[in-house]
């Protein structure tokens, strides 16, 4: 596998995971009957953010990467407050609320 062909993979892997964490929201709300968002969204937020910030890196992308960048410090915060308070999954907020 050439080098162009890794960071292809590296990126397609990266959209993959960033993908899938709508997937396991979708279905995790399904089972749930209700809204949710389950801790393994943040994982594969944060999977997905950080092996495409290295792609975009990698194609030295300025808007790609600050994108990326800003989502990745928001995944690790949510992580961050979930391990603080110990919780397995959230409510999606009450918008009439």
């Amino acid at each position: 596998m050439g080098r162009e062909s890794l960071w292809l993979a590296v990126g397609f892997i990266g959209q993959l995971a960033f993908t899938g964490r709508f997937v396991l929201q979708w279905l995790y709300s399904e089972y749930k009957k209700r809204s949710m968002i389950p801790v393994g969204f943040w994982y594969l937020s944060i999977i997905g953010s950080a092996l495409l910030l290295a792609y975009a890196i990698y194609r030295a992308d300025p808007v790609f990467i600050v994108g990326q960048s800003f989502g990745f410090i928001v995944y690790l915060r949510n992580l961050q407050l979930i391990a603080k308070h110990g919780e397995k999954a959230s409510p999606e907020p009450d918008k009439g609320h």
